[in-house]
């Protein structure tokens, strides 16, 4: 029995026939706006075509050993994940649109191996750090709360991105008044705040837990403010995201509320169904929790679990 406050998102028996419905074991040649493609990445990813996707989100297994569902991905050497990177990441790029971007999520064991095998087929344009505030302690190291995405895109000369649909809410400590009126901030309701360009290192992002509504046992479930940020920068609307670890459907349910579409790919069934609900759920419920009316909040100034 769950706690009265748990919002965790799960899948009973009796969902289960409607959500298949929803979940395909192959790439059809008509495939609907949002689509969970339930198979082994190596098998259908041929059927994938190249140059689809505006924007794509990978979010692997990192090189680490950690259990999906019951599928086990067991550490290696730095050499061998690299090689295991490139069995399938020079496939996934092709998948590029010509002005298309790419965005990588790793941690300190990969990093550095996820920005060489980028940098064999991509131009890497930046490297985002984000703050991820739940972890263990250590005794004798210092705790690991950081984790990176990759930025890299198809032609540096061509590719989109739109920094007034990701601007974050600040709050003003200090605020400056020229000739007695705000300066570059603006006294509101909730107090006074400025909003201001998003840099590389976000410290703003809550990840998901038992009484937020998007939370699921996933064991790497990136938040959905998170992917909203990538989404909102790197694509227009109506634009194609593919998303070939598609895990619990975070890529989907966000690119569903901010009117885009999906293609992912996930081994699970479990985490298939899962994203399948999420996908319905995001038809109710469009709201992203520290986003609202189109700015990103700090964390905790605005905490809105809807």
């Amino acid at each position: 029995m769950k706690a009265k406050n748990n919002r965790t998102i799960t899948v009973d028996d009796s969902e289960k026939k409607v959500l298949m419905d929803m979940i395909s074991t192959d790439l059809q040649m008509e495939m609907p706006p949002f689509a969970i493609v339930n198979a082994d990445l190596f098998a259908v990813l041929d059927k994938v075509p190249d140059g689809f996707a505006n924007l794509i989100i990978i979010d692997p297994p990192y090189n680490l050993r950690k259990d999906f569902a019951g599928s086990t991905f067991s550490a290696m050497s730095s050499s061998s994940y690299e090689e295991y990177l490139r069995s399938w990441l020079p496939a996934v790029c092709r998948k590029l649109a010509h002005n298309g971007s790419l965005y990588m999520c790793g941690d300190w064991h990969c990093s550095s191996s996820m920005q060489r095998v980028l940098e064999e087929n991509l131009t890497v344009i930046n490297r985002i750090t984000w703050q991820r505030e739940k972890g263990r302690g250590a005794k004798h190291n210092w705790k690991n709360a950081m984790e990176d995405i990759w930025f890299a895109v198809k032609n540096p000369d061509d590719y989109y991105f739109d920094v007034e649909a990701v601007k974050q809410k600040r709050r003003v400590l200090a605020p400056y008044r020229e000739n007695g009126e705000p300066k570059d901030w603006q006294d509101t309701d909730d107090g006074k705040y400025r909003l201001t360009c998003p840099s590389n290192f976000w410290d703003d992002i809550s990840v998901p837990f038992w009484s937020m509504p998007e939370n699921t046992e996933h064991p790497t479930q990136k938040p959905e403010k998170l992917i909203a940020k990538l989404i909102l920068a790197s694509s227009r609307p109506g634009d194609a995201i593919f998303d070939p670890f598609l895990g619990s459907g975070t890529t989907a349910a966000v690119a569903k509320k901010l009117g885009r579409k999906c293609l992912g790919i996930e081994q699970s069934l479990d985490y298939c169904l899962i994203a399948a609900k999420r996908l319905m759920l995001a038809e109710e419920m469009q709201s992203i929790q520290g986003y609202e009316d189109g700015v990103f909040w700090e964390r905790n100034s605005a905490l809105r679990l809807h």
